[in-house]
C-alpha cells in the first residue's frame, strides 16, 4: 500500500534543491545565501543519491549499487581537484593545491566518516537486536573484495609519494584498478534489500517503474551535487578568508568538508538506519574511488590541459601529504581486517585524525605515517589468520563460488 507519508518525504526532498535552481543560472547571490542554498540542494541531493542505491539493489548486486552510489557521491570532490589539476598546468601555484584537496578528503574520509559509520551503525543495531560482539559491527564477508582492492590501491600509491610525482601510466593502473574493482562488484552476490521508509514505496511500483525512478534520481541527484558543489566550496573558502584561514588549509580541508559532504550524509543515513554492511560498502568504495580513480584523472586533466603528456609534480609537501594519506589508509584497511570494527579503533582513528589536524607541523606529519605504519603492521600481525580468510573468501567471490558455512 502506497505511504502518502513517503511521498511528500520524496516530494520535500526534491524541493530542497529547488531554491538553489532557481537562481544560479540567473543571479549571482551573496555568499552568505550561495552558501546556505546550495547546501540545501546538496543535502537533498545527498537523500535522494541514497535512496536510488538502496532502490537499485533490488536489480543488481548490493556491492555495483554502492559502487555507483560511491561514483556520483565523490562527483563533487572530482569537480574541485579537475578545476585545481587544469589551472596547475598554467599556474604553478595550483599544483600544491591539488595534493592538498585530494589528501584533505581522503583523510577527512577515513578518519570522520568511518568512525562515525561505527559509532552510529553500533547505536543503531543496538537498539534493533542486540550485537554479536560488544562494542563492534561486523564486516561482511562479501565487502573482501572492497577490501582487498582498496588494500592493492593503497600499496601502490606509497610509489607516489618516493618518486615525486604522478604519470599517465600511473593513471593507466588505477583506472585498471577501478575497472577491476567494478568489475567484480557487479558479479558479487545478490542479496535481497530489506527496504523502509521511501525507499518500501518506491519499491511497490513495477520493475520498469522502479528502474526508471533510481535512474532518474541517480540522474539529477548527480546533476545538482555538480552544480551545487563548486558555488558551495568556493563560498566556504571566502568565509574561511574572512576569518583568516590560510589558502593552503582552505583547499585541503574547508573545500574537501564542503565536497564530502554528501557522502557524510549519505552513510550517516545508510548508519542510522541499522543498514551498517550498506554503510560500510558505500564508504569504502568512496575511499576506493578516490584512491583510484580520482587520482588517476589528475595528471590526464593536467597533461590535458598543458597540451603534452606530462606528469604532475608533487612537491615536498604534498609528498608529505600522499605519504600520510597512504598510512592512514594502510591502518584502516589493517583495522576491517578480520572483519569487526569495534568503537574502539574507530576512536583511535578519529583521534589520530583529529591530533595530526591540530598540528600541522612537518615533524608532525612524519611522526604520524610512522604511527599509522606501525599500527597497521601491528594490526595485520594480530589477525594475520584473518588476513588469510579474507583472502579465500576474496578469490571465492572472484570466481563465483558458494562461501563456507562458518564466514556468513
Amino acid at each position: 500500500m502506497v505511504n502518502r507519508f513517503h511521498l511528500v518525504l520524496i516530494s520535500g526532498t526534491v524541493l530542497l534543491t529547488v531554491p538553489w535552481l532557481s537562481v544560479v543560472f540567473r543571479t549571482h547571490p551573496s555568499t552568505g545565501v550561495t552558501v546556505l542554498l546550495s547546501g540545501l540542494a546538496i543535502l537533498g541531493a545527498a537523500f535522494l543519491i541514497s535512496w536510488s542505491a538502496e532502490l537499485a539493489q533490488f536489480d543488481v548486486s548490493r556491492s555495483l549499487a554502492m559502487a555507483l552510489l560511491a561514483l556520483i557521491a565523490v562527483l563533487p570532490e572530482y569537480a574541485v581537484d579537475i578545476y585545481l589539476s587544469w589551472r596547475a598546468a598554467h599556474d604553478a601555484a595550483y599544483v600544491p593545491l591539488v595534493a592538498a584537496n585530494m589528501t584533505g578528503a581522503n583523510r577527512l574520509l577515513v578518519g570522520v566518516g568511518w568512525a562515525a559509520v561505527v559509532f552510529l551503525g553500533w547505536n543503531a543495531l543496538r537498539r534493533r537486536n542486540g550485537l554479536a560482539r560488544g562494542g563492534q559491527i561486523p564486516i561482511e564477508p562479501v565487502l573482501a573484495i572492497e577490501l582487498t582492492v582498496l588494500t592493492v590501491a593503497t600499496l601502490y600509491s606509497f610509489a607516489l609519494s618516493f618518486k615525486g610525482y604522478v604519470s599517465v601510466w600511473d593513471a593507466a593502473v588505477f583506472v585498471l584498478m577501478f575497472a577491476a574493482y567494478v568489475w567484480m562488484a557487479s558479479r558479487a552476490p545478490h542479496i535481497e534489500p530489506d527496504p523502509a521508509g521511501p525507499v518500501a514505496t518506491l519499491a511497490l511500483l513495477p520493475r520498469l517503474w522502479r528502474r526508471l525512478a533510481f535512474i532518474v534520481m541517480f540522474l539529477y541527484a548527480g546533476f545538482v551535487i555538480l552544480i551545487s558543489t563548486e558555488p558551495f566550496t568556493e563560498g566556504l573558502i571566502h568565509l574561511g578568508k574572512a576569518i583568516g584561514i590560510g589558502e593552503f588549509l582552505l583547499i585541503q580541508w574547508i573545500a574537501p568538508l564542503a565536497s564530502e559532504s554528501p557522502e557524510m550524509i549519505i552513510l550517516s543515513y545508510f548508519a542510522l538506519r541499522g543498514h551498517v554492511a550498506s554503510a560500510m560498502s558505500a564508504i569504502i568504495s568512496s575511499k576506493i574511488n578516490q584512491w583510484t580513480l580520482l587520482i588517476g584523472s589528475l595528471p590526464v586533466i593536467f597533461s590535458v590541459s598543458a597540451g603534452h603528456i606530462s606528469v604532475l609534480p608533487l612537491e615536498m609537501r604534498p609528498r608529505e601529504e600522499v605519504l600520510l594519506t597512504a598510512a592512514q589508509s594502510l591502518f584502516a584497511c589493517a583495522v576491517i581486517a578480520n572483519r569487526f570494527f569495534s568503537r574502539s579503533e574507530a576512536l583511535l582513528l578519529l583521534v589520530l585524525f583529529v591530533t595530526q589536524l591540530v598540528i600541522p607541523s612537518v615533524a608532525v606529519r612524519q611522526v604520524f605515517s610512522v604511527l599509522y605504519l606501525v599500527l597497521a603492521f601491528a594490526w595485520l600481525f594480530a589477525y594475520r589468520r584473518e588476513v588469510l580468510v579474507n583472502v579465500g573468501i576474496f578469490l571465492r567471490l572472484v570466481k563465483r563460488q558458494p562461501l563456507p558455512e562458518e564466514v556468513t
